[in-house]
């Protein structure tokens, strides 16, 4: 748990470098414990990572939700938001896609499910991981018992994480191209965004902030066992969180602290998805994710920025929506400011929080509709 947090500090601290800022912590805190892992400075399995996936992950929807409005999501952000369903349509096109092109009925073995089902697991997991990040990585994975086979969950987390990485450094290089930025809309993103002013963090509203998300996963917990039905968690979490954040706006607006308590969070929890990537696993057990990735990757790019130009777009704006849905609500505000878009730094928190809460659902439906369509 150490080096978990110090990774994660690391990762805080190097993303205020001119390098790091390009990079974002979140990549960096990735890559760290990947390296770290490989090199066995830490393990790829402890039950301090089984801690941060059993309280951390559940708790981290909320801190990251309280303040996701959506009445002002989708009324004062609109082009971003629309942006990102569009990114979020070419995930589930994607991860179609290469489920229909692939064979991936050998993946996955070590779990209770038909040949018929791993394949529409996977291809929940992808699209939940490439509409909201890693938090829906992980709530995928136990809700289609992937994660019963460490060592495909391995294998998949490092293709996962690595391809993730590639793809933001992609992004961040994109506006450098002039022949493709030409194409796209121009509008500028530079001015100074007054409502994104730094908080003055206070001990009571920290307090507070975490407290609530403890009750909210305790409800959802509670709630879930009533019903026998384990799968819907993370869903039940997420609408928990949504109720008072769109009711109450007011109120949950004076809750400062709770999103920054959930980035260092997040980024332990970065870390230790990251330290179970076994790059040696992901090339002898699952070379076929490799290319599962690249595929749905390909036709998420395509669809995003391809549609985006029809639709007149900027290409800053698919930038941050695509970041949004491919890592998720911490990398998305951290490329904008890297950027200068001051702009879209508020709408990429936004859009990215709404990944928490799209990605889960998303991803348990292509789960539902290809185990149907096979069958």
């Amino acid at each position: 748990m150490a080096a978990l947090f110090a990774i994660a500090s690391l990762a805080i601290l190097a993303e205020k470098t001119r390098i790091g800022a390009q990079l974002t912590g979140a990549v960096i805190a990735i890559l760290g414990a990947i390296v770290a892992a490989n090199l066995k400075i830490i393990p790829h399995a402890s039950t301090s990572y089984d801690f941060v996936f059993e309280y951390f992950v559940p708790v981290l929807i909320p801190l990251f939700l309280f303040k996701a409005d959506l009445r002002r999501m989708f009324f004062e952000t609109t082009r971003m938001s629309m942006a990102f369903l569009l990114a979020c349509t070419g995930t589930v096109v994607g991860a179609i896609t290469a489920v229909f092109l692939l064979d991936l009925s050998s993946l996955g073995t070590g779990v209770t499910i038909d040949a018929a089902q791993r394949e529409a697991a996977i291809a929940g997991l992808f699209t939940a991981t490439y509409i909201g990040g890693s938090v829906n990585y992980a709530a995928l994975g136990e809700i289609t018992q992937l994660r019963e086979d460490a060592s495909f969950f391995s294998a998949a987390t490092a293709t996962d994480n690595l391809f993730s990485a590639l793809y933001l450094a992609l992004l961040a290089m994109l506006p450098a191209w002039r022949w493709l930025a030409r194409r796209y809309l121009a509008r500028d993103h530079t001015a100074a965004s007054h409502d994104h002013a730094p908080e003055r963090i206070m001990l009571p509203a920290l307090a507070l902030s975490l407290t609530l998300a403890l009750l909210i996963v305790a409800i959802a917990d509670m709630l879930t066992s009533w019903l026998a039905n384990p799968n819907w968690r993370y869903v039940m979490i997420t609408l928990l969180a949504i109720v008072p954040a769109t009711l109450f706006p007011r109120q949950m607006a004076r809750l400062h602290g709770g999103f920054e308590l959930g980035i260092l969070l997040s980024f332990v929890f970065f870390a230790t998805i990251a330290a179970g990537a076994n790059i040696l696993a992901m090339i002898q057990i699952a070379p076929l994710l490799i290319l599962l990735v690249i595929i749905l990757l390909s036709v998420h790019a395509l669809i995003t920025f391809g549609l985006g130009l029809l639709f007149r777009f900027s290409l800053p704006e698919l930038i941050i929506a695509s970041n949004a849905a491919v890592l998720g609500a911490t990398t998305a505000p951290a490329l904008a400011a890297a950027k200068g878009w001051h702009e879209l730094i508020t709408p990429g928190i936004l859009v990215g929080v709404f990944g928490y809460a799209l990605g889960t659902v998303a991803g348990t439906a292509v789960f539902q509709f290809w185990s149907g369509l096979v069958h």
